[in-house]
């Protein structure tokens, strides 16, 4: 197999048979399973060890898995969680307004879609699940950063390619943080032209059991049937949603 990092497949190989034996094993019986030599399992131990993934026993001196590939899988689990909560919502949702509905998570300085409810309409957009689109230029990305601290928006900032997608597309942070304040007051964000002419879209946090911001929930559809005269409508309607899904996920105002 091609591109096989070696000293990653080894410490891979490390963990999966430590998955196999909750008592631990030694060095000597953790070389023989994976047929290398002491000194390299010990190196890849020492490792595993710092990054918090094996722990050594200080009664028997035999290593053993910690939690950290527990915590780790469970991020992901929380984040089907989202999925799975929000779906009859999101459904709910597009009733009520005939428009394509999308649930999007913030990965690094992008938003990634990963729910989509179709529209009743003949005009329908061009999105996609697992697609990635700038935070920065996106109802639901601003309305994630709404409630970021400054530095943390600033950092999200710095590593986009900040560029006029449209000649509505905010390139100025100075302005930007000021339409952040925006939506954190009136509780939800609008894409207005800014990623795509002719496309307007109005979004709004999704709220975990800390009161942290971890997903967004959004409308988006043609100017001529989002218009601005249903800005107001639509976005009720997407917060009153936005704000039953929180509550699923344990959020309390």
């Amino acid at each position: 197999m091609k591109d096989v990092v070696q000293s990653v497949d080894r410490a891979l190989s490390i963990i999966e048979v430590l998955s196999d034996y909750e008592e631990g094993l030694g060095i000597t019986e953790i070389s023989g399973k994976i047929n290398l030599h002491k000194s390299t399992v010990y190196r890849l131990l020492s490792t595993l060890i710092y990054k918090g993934y094996v722990r050594q026993d200080d009664k028997n001196n035999k290593y053993k898995l910690s939690l950290k590939l527990f915590e780790l899988g469970n991020k992901k689990i929380e984040n089907t969680d989202i999925l799975i909560i929000a779906k009859p919502y999101l459904k709910d949702l597009m009733e009520e307004v005939n428009e394509v509905v999308h649930l999007v998570l913030l990965e690094g300085e992008d938003i990634v879609y990963i729910d989509k409810v179709e529209s009743h309409n003949t005009i329908r957009m061009h999105s996609n699940i697992g697609k990635r689109t700038p935070a920065y230029c996106t109802s639901v990305g601003k309305s994630i950063m709404a409630y970021f601290p400054e530095n943390k928006v600033k950092e999200i900032w710095d590593n986009s390619d900040i560029k006029n997608l449209t000649e509505y597309t905010i390139t100025d942070f100075n302005e930007f943080k000021e339409e952040l304040k925006k939506v954190k007051r009136v509780n939800y964000a609008i894409d207005d032209e800014e990623n795509e002419l002719g496309v307007r879209c109005i979004g709004a946090p999704v709220f975990d059991y800390k009161g942290e911001p971890v997903a967004a929930i959004s409308i988006s559809g043609p100017t001529i049937r989002v218009t601005k005269d249903r800005v107001e409508e639509i976005s009720q309607e997407v917060i009153k949603y936005s704000k039953m899904i929180s509550k699923e996920l344990g959020y309390k105002e």
